[in-house]
Order: structure tokens, then C-alpha cells, then sequence
């Protein structure tokens, strides 16, 4: 499982710009939730072929006491529980302040491993820039520039050196794994007791522990299956799912732990910003996907229809997933939403012959070829597969770096319906080959006493 970074340290130390430079993107996943601020942000981090999560928490005053910053600060601490590693970035141009030591008196108790990272410190002497920071007692700081880049790297190769490089896949052993994914009090539970046919006990955490992910595995006409909650199996009625308490990161690290994700949601609740965020990370992760729409009995007719057009417009983004509408609680719909489990999985994990990609491009740019870009076309001559789990699609041809992201959207429709891969993400990757004749050419132009050259108007 990959491990998590969190970024924790006073309000404008640059722990968003290092959390940017960690992700290499700013389309960060956003947990907006009761009780979670918007300054929490989740995302994936690679170094190599190491990969690992990181978490970018609210500037962190461990003394405020009501108000926003109390509400922060209780969000932070729940992120270090959760994390692997912290890392807590101070100011190295403002020095060491009191709020900085009472953050490393916070963390010297915690029995995870923390690194301090002296941000800004471009133009710095190192060694000056990092000097007063020996006395938080958290051990060596490091100097870094989160803008520029500098020394970031040397860090991550320093907290994530413990990690061994993930091993390559290994060959499909049948099972397929499931996370059962969304909000409190969706039907979860219930979700997973409905379909293993009992009612499990699973002992219950205590408040303020980490709650990890459950691994229960059962078969189901046949096939073997293994069920990833990240709530805890437990008896209905033993413990209020009002108190349950949402775990942003084990859902992340379930979703990346499973072959095909159930997104559970509440017909009778409005679909909030927090069932996108969970879908989208399991988009952005590559897992097939299928939604469960629970509690619909108890819904009439028309506003089933209001419910629909509420999902169509805000999960527009999951219009490769097959939608269900279930009742967990009495077992209704649960027999046609595995058959779409099974489908999502086939499809994540089929194999594509190259002959037959190749046909369907080159059907698919005669019926509709790419626009140009300029004076050129980009041409598309073949394509083969580059990975499974979500299906890689790659294209060789020429000028590719100018397909349009609407043309992209295009390949990956028709790629789909000629595969038949409802309920997976495809990735389509466009590799543009180098014309060999470009740099002959040019060579063959600068050759002194060469008569190729640029065409001259002709003498009036």
C-alpha cells in the first residue's frame, strides 16, 4: 500500500506550493466535508517507481481553542494520526516562532517519523538557513525551495527510502477485489452484510485511533471475490453510524487497493461535492467503477426522475460507469449490480490484440479525422495496448502532441464501444514518431557551399 506524506507546519510556509511540486499538478482532490476544510488536499506523488500519497493540511495553530482555527488544527492532528510520514515545513527567511515550537512539541509524541523541511531558503546559505531550526529537536532540517525545486528532491529520496520499489504486477489470480466506497450513513454496512449473507462483528475502534481497512473475502455464484471496507464490518444496531467517523485517506488507499470500486450513494440525500471527490479519485486512480444508488424503495416515481437528472448532471464525469438502484437493506437490486461488477473487471483487465486496435483507429479516423493544427494534420497509424488496470491505449503517428482533447474523447468512445469496456476508465496515450529525414535536411541545408537554401523571390 502506498505510503502517506503529510505536509503540516503554520499558516503561509509554503506547504500548498511543496504539496503542487510533490503532485506535479494543482488539480488537487479536495475534501470537502463536515468537519473537513477545504485547506485539506489529497493527491498522488511518484518518485521513480516509488508512489506514495500526500496530504496538504490547513496552516496548524495546536493552541486555538474555538473558531476556525481550532477546527484546522483538529483536522491536521487527524491527518498525522492517519499518515505515514510527516513532513513539517517551516520559513527559513522567517526563522524559528513560537507557533513552530509548539507544532514540534506536538509531534516530538507522535511515534511516526518527521522531517523538517526549511522551505524558502533559495539564495540561502544552507547551513545558516537551517541553523536555528536545530532547536526543535526533531532532528536534521533540511533546506529546500518548494517554488523552485530546490533540494526537494534529495528529501523525498530521504523520507521515502524505507519504502521498497512496488513489485510488478503480478499475474491475475482470479479474485476481484472490491471497495465498497462513500459517505457515512450511505449503506454501506448494510451494503456488505446483504451481500455476504450475514451480519459480520467487527471488534469497534476506539475514538482518536486509525480505523484500517477490512479485508473479508467470500464467493458468489461461483466466482471469489474479497470485499475492502474501510468502515469497519459491524452488527447494525451495535454501533451508531451518526458517530462514524469518515477517514478521507484509508478510502484513498482502499480505492487504489481494489480492482473495481461500488461508489454507494443515498437516494434520499442530496448528492454532495464529497460522492464526487470519492468518484473522481477513483478516476484519477484508474479503477473500475460501478455506482450503487441505495435506499430507492423508498423513493416514488417522480422523484426517482428528479434523482437521475440530479446524478446525470453531477457525475457527468462517470458516464463509462453503470448506474444501480438498490436496496441493500432488503436485498433488492444486488444480483444485477454484481453482473456489473463482473463486467467492470473483465473489462479493466482485458486484452486488446494490436490488429484489431490498429482497425478500429483507422476506422475511426475515416469516419471522423482529427482537425488540423495549422498547416499539418496529425496522422494516426497504429496503436497497441500499453497496460491494463485501467486499459492503455497507445497511438503512433505523426504531429500527435496536437490532438485536441476533444478528438482524445472521441477515440476513447469509439475505443469503447468497439471493445465493449462499460465500466472502466481507458487512458489513451499518443506517441508522435520523429521524421527521419528532418535533421538530414537540415544538416544537408547548413553544409557550406550547399544549393539548397531558402527559396529567393525572383529578380524584377
Amino acid at each position: 500500500m502506498k505510503p502517506t506524506i503529510a505536509l503540516v507546519g503554520r499558516p503561509n510556509v509554503g506547504k500548498s506550493t511543496l504539496f503542487n511540486r510533490l503532485t506535479k499538478s494543482r488539480d488537487a482532490i479536495v475534501a470537502d466535508i463536515p468537519g473537513l476544510t477545504r485547506d485539506r488536499h489529497y493527491g498522488h506523488g511518484k518518485l521513480g517507481r516509488k508512489p506514495f500519497l500526500v496530504v496538504d493540511t490547513g496552516g496548524f495553530e495546536p493552541l486555538a481553542k474555538d473558531g476556525i482555527m481550532h477546527e484546522m488544527a483538529r483536522q491536521t492532528e487527524q491527518a498525522i494520526a492517519e499518515s505515514d510520514i510527516i513532513v513539517f515545513v517551516v520559513d527559513g527567511r522567517v526563522g524559528i516562532t513560537a507557533q513552530d515550537k509548539e507544532i514540534a512539541n506536538k509531534l516530538r509524541k507522535i511515534d511516526r517519523p518527521v522531517f523538517v523541511a526549511v522551505n524558502k531558503s533559495e539564495g540561502l546559505d544552507r547551513g545558516i538557513a537551517v541553523a536555528d531550526f536545530h532547536e526543535l529537536g526533531l532532528g536534521q532540517p533540511y533546506s529546500i525551495s518548494a517554488t523552485h525545486g530546490e533540494g526537494v528532491r534529495n528529501l523525498l529520496d530521504l523520507v521515502l527510502d524505507p519504502y521498497p520499489e512496488p513489485e510488478e504486477d503480478v499475474a491475475d489470480d482470479g479474485v476481484v477485489r472490491v471497495a465498497i466506497a462513500g459517505r457515512p450513513n450511505v449503506g454501506k454496512s448494510t451494503l456488505i452484510n446483504a451481500l455476504l449473507g450475514e451480519e459480520r462483528v467487527i471488534a469497534f475502534d476506539m475514538p482518536g485511533t486509525t480505523r484500517d481497512a477490512i479485508h473479508v473475502d467470500f464467493e458468489r455464484a461461483g466466482r471469489k471475490y474479497t470485499l475492502i471496507d474501510t468502515a469497519g464490518l459491524r452488527r447494525r444496531g451495535k454501533v451508531f453510524e451518526t458517530i462514524e467517523k469518515f477517514s478521507v485517506i484509508k478510502t484513498l488507499q482502499s480505492i487504489e487497493d481494489a480492482n473495481v470500486v461500488i461508489l454507494v450513494l443515498d437516494a434520499q440525500q442530496d448528492i454532495s461535492d464529497q460522492d464526487a471527490h470519492i468518484a473522481g479519485f477513483a478516476l484519477e486512480s484508474g479503477r473500475a467503477l460501478v455506482v450503487a444508488v441505495n435506499k430507492w424503495d423508498g423513493l416514488e416515481g417522480y422523484t426517482r426522475e428528479q434523482v437521475k437528472q440530479l446524478l446525470e448532471r453531477k457525475l457527468k464525469f462517470l458516464d463509462f460507469a453503470r448506474f444501480h438502484y438498490i436496496s441493500a437493506l432488503r436485498g433488492q437490486g444486488l444480483d444485477s449490480l454484481f453482473r456489473s461488477v463482473d463486467g467492470a473487471y473483465a473489462a479493466a483487465m482485458a486484452k486488446l490484440p494490436t490488429p484489431k486496435l490498429t482497425r478500429a483507429l483507422l476506422d475511426a479516423v475515416t469516419r471522423q479525422a482529427p482537425p488540423r493544427h495549422g498547416a499539418f494534420r496529425p496522422k494516426m497509424r497504429y496503436a497497441h495496448q500499453g497496460g491494463m488496470n485501467p486499459p492503455l491505449i497507445v497511438v503512433h503517428g505523426n504531429a500527435l502532441d496536437h490532438v485536441s482533447d476533444s478528438y482524445r474523447r472521441y477515440l476513447e468512445h469509439y475505443f469503447r464501444e468497439a471493445f465493449k469496456l462499460q465500466g472502466t476508465p481507458l487512458k489513451i496515450q499518443f506517441n508522435t514518431s520523429e521524421n527521419p529525414y528532418a535533421a538530414k535536411a537540415e544538416r544537408h541545408i547548413d553544409k557550406p557551399g550547399s544549393k539548397r537554401g531558402p527559396r529567393s523571390s525572383r529578380p524584377t
